[in-house]
């Protein structure tokens, strides 16, 4: 069982750090390392708090591999199982097919030409060749996805050490003490540093595999929670201290991009090899969190059908899970592209104000639960509130109260 905490921990983990952690320093351009670190860590506080109260009100749940849209009919009815179904779905749909055209198109750059008809598929195969492969992990069960993630985990950590070393010696301490160009900046920046813990999707799948052990998915939540802050921490460090605010600045006006960011460190670090092992652990990065992801789909969807007494088996669930994203990768890329967009606002959701609604009435039909996250009645509105605005920000940017974030993706 200690295993499985640990192999828990890395799912969380590798769920939350997804290929996008490359472009996190550019996202911060204007903001500043201080400022940066302040919010990594008011947002990690904010949501290992969310993904604990998950926590505390599956121990209500009807039982044991309950999803968490059982959990919203329980305490709200019809309505709550519509809207969490359809916030969950259209959330991990949309992301598993960003991660499927990204995994494809990574294959693909090491697959010979491959033509059909005269027509180029090159990539089409790689993107099927990618799901079937992966997807495989996960129609097997958590258990081969835990022992998969645990063997890229390590991949990442290599390469992610390998990055440090190579860019620290190169670090200018006065490219730490930058001030934010606009204070404001911290809040435009909520939505897209937000979802960089968004590990919230699998805790049903975290509940079930560790057969509900309260003290021990606390522990899992805590140390699953905590590996992407200091990921994300170390990689600010590095980034922030080795590039000027002058160079952000310029690599957002020239491009902006991970590939920008890799080209400006590999100019001023001197090595080739870096942009390489960039792009492994890009790479690693996005496949752990296409594992999660997919697991949270395979989750969700099999708590759907139970709910209608249909087969939930490996057979029905396999094809509900991959076929969708597997379409609109293959074929209309760009309408899940713009599902993204919505990525903030969805999660913001479930990851916030749904835990908050969820234990609100737990705790009123059940005032003695053997576990009750710390807080009380305060924390829950502070929390509540705190989801509100994440969902006002980008409206409030649309409407130019708040100043826009160049980089987005």
């Amino acid at each position: 069982m200690k295993n499985r905490i640990l192999g828990s921990a890395l799912i969380i983990a590798g769920t939350a750090i997804g290929a996008g952690m490359l472009a996190m320093p550019l996202t911060s351009a204007g903001m500043g390392f201080g400022a940066t670190i302040f919010l990594l860590v008011v947002l990690w506080g904010l949501l290992t708090y969310t993904g604990l109260l998950f926590m505390e009100v599956y121990q209500t749940a009807p039982r044991i591999d309950a999803g968490v849209a059982s959990l919203a009919e329980q305490y709200f009815g019809a309505i709550g199982r519509i809207v969490t179904t359809l916030s969950l779905l259209i959330l991990l749909y949309a992301l598993l097919a960003a991660y499927i055209t990204g995994g494809g198109s990574l294959l693909a750059g090491i697959l010979p030409d491959i033509h059909l008809g005269g027509v180029l598929i090159t990539k089409h195969i790689a993107i099927l060749l990618f799901t079937l492969i992966l997807g495989s992990f996960v129609i097997f069960g958590i258990r081969g996805v835990d022992g998969l993630t645990r063997l890229l985990f390590l991949g990442k950590i290599i390469a992610f050490v390998i990055l440090l070393a190579m860019m620290l010696p190169h670090a200018k301490v006065e490219n730490l003490l930058i001030l934010p160009t606009d204070h404001y900046l911290i809040l435009s920046a909520v939505p897209i540093f937000f979802t960089a813990f968004g590990f919230h999707v699998i805790m049903a799948s975290i509940n079930t595999y560790l057969q509900a052990d309260i003290r021990k998915i606390r522990k899992a939540v805590i140390i699953g929670a905590l590996i992407p802050l200091v990921a994300y921490s170390l990689w600010q460090l590095a980034t922030h201290s080795v590039l000027s605010q002058q160079t952000f600045m310029a690599i957002l006006q020239k491009n902006p991009s991970p590939d920008g960011l890799v080209q400006a460190t590999t100019q001023i670090t001197e090595s080739t090899v870096l942009g390489g092992i960039m792009r492994i652990f890009a790479s690693l990065a996005l496949i752990t969190s296409f594992l999660g992801v997919a697991m949270g789909i395979f989750e969700g969807v099999g708590d759907l059908l139970k709910r209608f007494k249909l087969p939930a088996n490996r057979k029905s669930l396999a094809p509900l899970t991959f076929i969708p994203p597997l379409i609109f990768a293959l074929f209309y890329p760009e309408g899940f592209a713009a599902a993204l967009a919505y990525a903030g606002l969805l999660f913001a959701f479930y990851g916030v104000i749904l835990p908050v609604g969820l234990v609100w009435k737990a705790r009123q039909q059940h005032p003695n639960l053997p576990y009750r996250v710390a807080g009380g009645n305060i924390a829950l509105a502070i929390t509540f509130l705190a989801g509100i605005l994440i969902i006002l920000i980008p409206f409030l940017i649309k409407w130019g109260v708040l100043p826009k974030i160049i980089f987005t993706g």
